[in-house]
Formats: structure tokens, sequence, C-alpha cells
């Protein structure tokens, strides 16, 4: 597999602006989570991370890359249809809570190994740059799609989950063309 460094840019920037845009509504959908929750999430998080940390050296590829970016994903594709269907209840926080855990815990993973598969360094600054405008991005069009949206907080971030399912799947998209399979040569 290689590369397709535009197609990455695009990939980035769009999932930057999905985090600028939903990172607000976490603590809406969050509420009915008592506090020890957090601290065993925590722990397992620290423990995941640990795990994964010892498998770099079967890791760090791009074929690897592809396949856990594209897991979590599909996870969060998975979360933000869970909410759709199934708002502000404590099985659905949970659930969502746990799903982010688990897609943390490739975090480090897949900086480490984004560095490795983007190589040069004017390529990760465009990559860095992408992520940087699409999460400001993401946050400026929230603060005004909560300004906009009248009702409850509950309701703001409900409605907000309709704009975060098709980004997502433009997310996804994104993200699979931004590979090409390499063809091997005899």
């Amino acid at each position: 597999m290689r590369l397709r460094l535009k197609r990455y840019i695009l990939y980035k920037l769009l999932n930057s602006l999905f985090t600028g845009l939903s990172v607000g509504s976490i603590f809406v959908i969050y509420q009915p989570l008592e506090p020890s929750i957090y601290s065993a999430g925590g722990i397992l998080l620290a423990l995941g991370m640990l795990i994964i940390a010892k498998f770099y050296d079967v890791l760090l590829n791009i074929r690897r890359y592809f396949q856990i970016g594209l897991f979590v994903e599909v996870v969060m594709l998975a979360l933000v249809a869970l909410f759709l269907l199934r708002p502000y209840t404590y099985m659905t926080a949970l659930l969502v809570y746990a799903g982010y855990q688990l897609t943390f815990m490739f975090g480090a993973y897949l900086v480490r190994a984004e560095t490795l598969i983007v190589r040069k360094a004017v390529a990760l600054t465009k990559v860095d740059v992408a992520k940087q405008v699409g999460y400001l991005a993401g946050m400026v069009a929230s603060f005004i799609f909560y300004k906009i949206v009248g009702g409850t907080k509950e309701h703001q971030v409900y409605m907000l989950h309709f704009l975060l399912l098709p980004l997502e799947l433009s997310i996804i998209w994104a993200f699979v063309t931004s590979f090409i399979k390499s063809s091997k040569k005899s």
C-alpha cells in the first residue's frame, strides 16, 4: 500500500472538523455517568495503550495503520448511529464513553505510525495544518450551530449528530481512498 497525500490531507481536515464539532457534546452525553466510570475507563485506557505499544514492531507499517485507522473510524460511525437511535440513556452514555476510550487507545499508535507513513517534514506540516484548520473550523461551526439551534442542550447535541453522521461517512470515504494498493513487480 502507499499513501495518496492530497486525499489523506483531506481526511485529516475532515477528521479534525468532526472532532471540533463534537468535542463539546461529550459533556452532555456523559452526564449520567458516575465519576468512578471515568477512573475505570482511564485505567483500561492506560492498560490498552501499554499493550498496543508492546506490539509496535508488528503494527508500525502502512497496512496495519490502514486497518486500525479504518477500525477507529467505523467505531466512531457506530457511536454516532447509536446516539441517534438511542439518545440519552445510561447505556448509550456508557457505550459512547467506552467507544471513545477504545479509539483513544490507538491514538498514540496512530500518531507514531502517521509520522512514519507520511515521512517528509513538508508533508507532515501540511497534515498538521489541515488538522488544526479542521479543528478550528469545527469549533467555530459548533459554536454557531449551538447559538442557532434552540432548545435544551440535549436537543442541540442530538441535532448536531445529524451533521456528524454524513461527516463521518465522508471521513471514512476520504480515509479509504487515501490508500492505494501497490502493485507487486516480479
